[in-house]
């Protein structure tokens, strides 16, 4: 594929694959269901840690419209690591501003970002097709990722060793065997009614239009959310600059909106219109209407079947928790089940991602119930008390802590994860265990400038800052490890060092001479300390991979 295709009118070829006409019924070490940006991201994360992958989507197509749009700066550093942020980066619009209305006056504005010296942006907006285009792109790549479109799993039987599942294609059925199965086939999931599971929650009486529009307009690549504005009153709009001078509106629609009417044309043009005013030309670009839910599995691990993105859980849009967190899914499962299938983790390691992952979406579920009350009040005090709050708002800092047009997505801070070392000394900032990895710039061994994150391999990484630990002998047999040494700002560079040029490694992670950070594969900090032993930072790898 060339990087100027039309991803949204992209057709992918069924080819019958040597499996259907194999004597016996092929086993591969993982076979992924859905080849969305979850399922993608997955295949390709682990066909980058030597683990072939069999990728199975029922249909033979990208997505269409612009669905899952915001993308936020983890997710862009996972992309990184994978190979494919840069090209989304440069075609995605970056912004970092939001702005909140009340009626029709600007109540106040904030930044995503305040921090600056970062890698990558605090959001890109960019359409669900072009990351799905881009992911399948590197996809095709790796010749350890074997992907088969127009292949849908319409049965799986679970074994003691593997599943067995029975896949329908052009061609009629053939069985597939697996160690495991991932489960990246949507809100709609396959998977999960096959094995009699459920996703449960609350599901919000409101219904949004979303309407993508091709229009020039003269305003900056920022969020802009209204609450009542005098062109929709006593709803909710939404606006966002995407790529290729496409908008995005969201309309609140109310719960009695009729979905099948409200997407037509005739519908849609008079709210645009009374959005941009009579003058602005526009063109339709694709329209749909959804319903706010907030639900998950009971439990993302079922024996050989993981469950990751939208077939796990499912949050209201407001927030752009759905994908991003559905990416973070992807990048806590790949090393785990890589290090499992290799023979240097435990299987227990597997039960850790559903821990992990259930718990952050516990979080994103919250933070999305709370946007959805506040956005759609139910009772005429609910509806009091949030204009109150936004007329505060206008000349009171304090109130604005108590405005909730979305929550915007952050990585989960794994607090209760069973695979973090506590501290053994004191240390402040958000670098504790549990928390992905911040960002900083750094002068490379070469003298050229460079970024922390982008410096660190596949496995564990320790950052020794400012001395020259002996910390080698901590590698563990099959599991990648490296020892990444940091000299504090203004030291003379030295072969095999990396500079903290700004002095922000130090800051953001509280690192004084000798301390070290233990880092796991998904870049997630597991263990910190002021001057360890090698054996102390070998106990929290064993720790981090579920061995004792």
């Amino acid at each position: 594929m060339q990087a100027d295709v039309d991803f949204q009118r992209l057709a992918f070829e069924y080819a019958r694959s040597p499996d259907q006409d194999a004597d016996t019924v092929a086993r591969h070490p993982v076979v992924i269901v859905g080849a969305g940006p979850v399922g993608l991201t997955l295949a390709i994360d682990l066909a980058q840690r030597k683990i072939p992958v069999v990728l199975l989507d029922d249909d033979n197509t990208l997505s269409t419209g612009s669905r899952a749009i915001c993308f936020a700066k983890r997710t862009l550093e996972i992309f990184d690591r994978l190979g494919c942020g840069e090209a989304m980066v440069a075609k995605g619009v970056s912004w970092n501003t939001g702005r909140v209305f009340f009626r029709d006056a600007q109540i106040y504005s904030f930044e995503l970002l305040a921090e600056s010296s970062h890698a990558r942006p605090a959001f890109i907006n960019l359409q669900q097709y072009y990351v799905e285009g881009y992911l399948a792109q590197r996809a095709a790549q790796l010749s350890l990722i074997d992907l088969r479109w127009s292949s849908k799993v319409v049965g799986v039987a679970q074994h003691a060793d593997h599943a067995l599942l029975t896949i329908a294609t052009p061609d009629g059925h053939y069985e597939l065997a697996a160690d495991h199965v991932a489960a990246c086939d949507g809100s709609r999931s396959t998977l999960r009614e096959l094995i009699g599971q459920r996703a449960e929650g609350r599901v919000f009486r409101d219904r949004f239009l979303i309407a993508d529009v091709k229009m020039t307009l003269d305003r900056p690549a920022e969020r802009w959310f209204w609450f009542d504005p005098s062109f929709h009153p006593n709803q909710s709009v939404l606006l966002h600059m995407q790529p290729d001078g496409i908008w995005r509106i969201d309309f609140q629609l109310g719960w009695d909106a009729d979905p099948e009417l409200e997407k037509r044309p005739e519908s849609i043009i008079p709210r645009v219109r009374a959005l941009l005013g009579e003058d602005t030309p526009f063109e339709l670009e694709w329209a749909s209407v959804y319903t706010f839910a907030c639900q998950r599995m009971a439990r993302f691990r079922h024996g050989r079947v993981l469950f990751a993105g939208d077939s796990a859980h499912g949050v209201s849009p407001f927030g752009a928790r759905g994908a991003n967190s559905g990416v973070q899914d992807a990048d806590n499962l790949g090393w785990k089940l890589a290090l499992v299938l290799q023979g240097a983790a435990p299987d227990a390691l597997l039960d850790s991602y559903a821990d992990e992952r259930e718990y952050a979406a516990d979080e994103n579920i919250l933070h999305s119930t709370r946007a959805t009350d506040f956005i759609t009040p139910k009772s005429e005090i609910s509806s009091v008390f949030r204009d109150a709050v936004l007329d505060l708002a206008r000349e009171h800092a304090f109130a604005r802590t108590l405005v909730n047009s979305g929550r915007l997505s952050v990585p989960a801070t794994l607090h209760a994860s069973k695979l973090n070392t506590p501290d053994s000394a004191r240390f402040d900032g958000r670098m504790v265990p549990g928390a992905a990895a911040a960002d900083a710039p750094v002068t490379l061994a070469d003298g050229s400038d460079g970024w922390l994150l982008r410096e660190l391999g596949e496995g564990f990484t320790a950052l020794v800052f400012g001395s020259d630990a002996p910390l080698r002998s901590a590698a563990l047999d099959g599991v990648p490890f490296a020892v990444i040494l940091i000299g504090a700002c203004g030291d003379p560079a030295r072969a095999g060092r990396l500079i903290d040029r700004d002095g922000l490694v130090a800051e953001r992670y509280d690192l004084l001479p000798g301390s070290v950070v233990l880092l796991r594969p998904d870049q997630h900090v597991c263990a910190r300390w002021r001057q360890p032993s090698a054996e102390a930072v070998q106990h929290a790898m064993q720790r981090a991979l579920a061995i004792h």
